[in-house]
């Protein structure tokens, strides 16, 4: 499948490298290809600068954001949650129209420091606003409840857990939970319509504070019935 993912971070190239993995053609977006593969020194969490990490995955490709999204059957929303509507807009409605676009962003505020709150909450969500800026997409959101590692590994935990699924279109949401399988998770749950990303964007208060007492991102929540 063709795939593009947008965003740089540590998600994007966790997602995109379990993609090529699994067979998918990948291109990662970004703003500016040329900048970002220039960079080689490492961030402020000591993680490979994005031009070190591609060097050592050709198999994946890097474009701007709207020439990443060109053509692909699914598009992953990698970004930061306070930049993506600005970034969805560079990719375009053009390329966005039909297409599965799964959000994995969060809308957490950084403005105060540490925690994080969120920008937008209990009556509105950044997935529906994504859904409304563009209409035409098929926007299923998914994997914000988790770090990157486990998004793409749940078997690295010895219980995997629970992911969720939300959105309005039930073809966009197969092909997601069939992603997701692929990945390794096998407690999927589809808690419907995407007005119903308002409640795991909201598990991200109560995540960043379990990763603050168990001292590590490594776990995952389990619903147990």
């Amino acid at each position: 499948m063709k795939t593009a993912v947008l965003g740089t971070g540590m998600v994007g190239r966790t997602i995109a490298a379990r993609l090529a993995e699994l067979g998918h053609s990948v291109t990662i977006g970004t703003r500016d290809p040329e900048a970002a593969l220039a960079r080689t020194d490492a961030d402020a969490m000591g993680n490979p600068a994005f031009g070190t990490w591609a060097a050592g995955n050709p198999d994946i490709t890097v474009a701007r954001f709207a020439d990443a999204a060109d053509g692909a059957e699914l598009i992953v929303n990698a970004t930061n949650g306070g930049a993506s509507i600005d970034v969805l807009e560079q990719v375009g409605a053009a390329h966005l129209d039909g297409a599965v676009l799964l959000d994995i962003a969060n809308p957490l505020d950084f403005s105060n420091g540490m925690p994080p709150t969120l920008f937008v909450k209990d009556t509105d969500s950044l997935a529906e606003r994504i859904q409304r800026a563009f209409p035409a997409a098929r926007v299923v959101k998914s994997l914000n409840t988790l770090n990157a590692d486990l998004m793409a590994r749940p078997g690295m935990l010895a219980d995997p857990g629970s992911v969720f699924v939300s959105g309005n279109d039930a073809e966009a949401k197969a092909m997601v939970t069939g992603l997701l399988k692929d990945f390794g998770h096998q407690d999927i749950i589809d808690l419907g319509d995407i007005t119903t990303a308002r409640g795991t964007e909201m598990l991200l208060p109560v995540w960043l504070r379990l990763w603050g007492a168990l001292g590590t991102p490594a776990f995952n929540f389990k619903i147990v019935r």
